[in-house]
């Protein structure tokens, strides 16, 4: 065996990373990582194993996918790489669907979370954004506030790790937000890490994110502003609904192996 091939296992730890946008990286722009995308759980990844050489990663996330898709298309991978450590995401594009059934999606979600749970693994979850100041997402405000409520149900109920995204206000900066408003940017991604590894109890040594002064705009700034995120974020993310298209067709995971090698 070669050095770079011990480097990729057997692992003491194994920590996997299962979801959508938010857990794959989108609005971390790097593109030096798999996807063009860093994110939150990668910069996790790289603190534990920083902190821990015995750890190993994976990332089974992809863009677009709603919860049936995450649970049909991650959760036996998951279970079969035995991991230690397992933060799980899903829901977002559920509720932003025209019609949905949060109480019937949340039994199932139940059910994956407690069959992760007793593999054996230390499971965390996540209440979903509040959107009250998101123009685009604060109509699906009520359908996220119930999402939230059975989450924090399962995370009681199961006794397992909740970070609670909901109560994070500093996320109501658009500065901690990518330009498509509809993903963390990199402070944002780099905030979440820090707060992930907080609920973890883990040694954090990832620096503050950078958040710069805007200057103020003048109604017309901001109208030429709004128009031009319509035509160059919105208008793409309806056209993709409306077509049943996804962001996420044809994407494979970032690291759909265990690997301490994190880019």
């Amino acid at each position: 065996m070669s050095a770079a091939d011990e480097l990729d296992g057997p692992f003491e730890k194994r920590f996997v990373a299962l979801g959508d946008s938010f857990t794959e990286g989108v609005g971390d722009i790097d593109p030096s990582s798999p996807n063009d995308c860093r994110g939150w759980a990668d910069r996790v990844a790289a603190q534990l194993i920083a902190n821990d050489s015995s750890w190993g990663y994976a990332n089974l996330a992809i863009r677009g996918k709603k919860i049936g898709q995450v649970l049909d298309e991650q959760l036996e991978t998951a279970l079969a790489m035995e991991p230690t450590l397992v933060t799980i995401y899903a829901g977002g594009n559920d509720i932003l669907r025209p019609l949905v059934n949060i109480d019937g999606l949340m039994a199932r979600y139940r059910h994956a979370v407690k069959k992760l749970v007793d593999s054996g693994a230390r499971v965390v979850v996540f209440t979903g954004f509040d959107s009250a100041k998101a123009p685009l997402f604060k109509a699906t405000r009520g359908r996220t506030a119930i999402y939230n409520e059975h989450v924090r149900k399962i995370a009681d109920d199961l006794d397992i790790d909740l970070v609670d995204f909901w109560h994070m206000k500093e996320f109501q900066d658009w500065r901690y937000w990518d330009v498509d408003r509809m993903h963390l940017g990199i402070a944002g991604h780099t905030r979440m890490a820090k707060a992930v590894l907080k609920v973890l109890g883990e040694t954090d040594e990832i620096d503050d994110p950078e958040i710069e002064e805007l200057p103020p705009l003048s109604l017309l700034e901001k109208t030429v502003d709004n128009v031009s995120w319509g035509r160059e974020h919105v208008y793409p993310w309806v056209k993709r609904r409306l077509t049943g298209r996804s962001s996420g067709d044809d994407m494979s995971p970032k690291y759909p192996e265990l690997t301490s090698r994190i880019w």
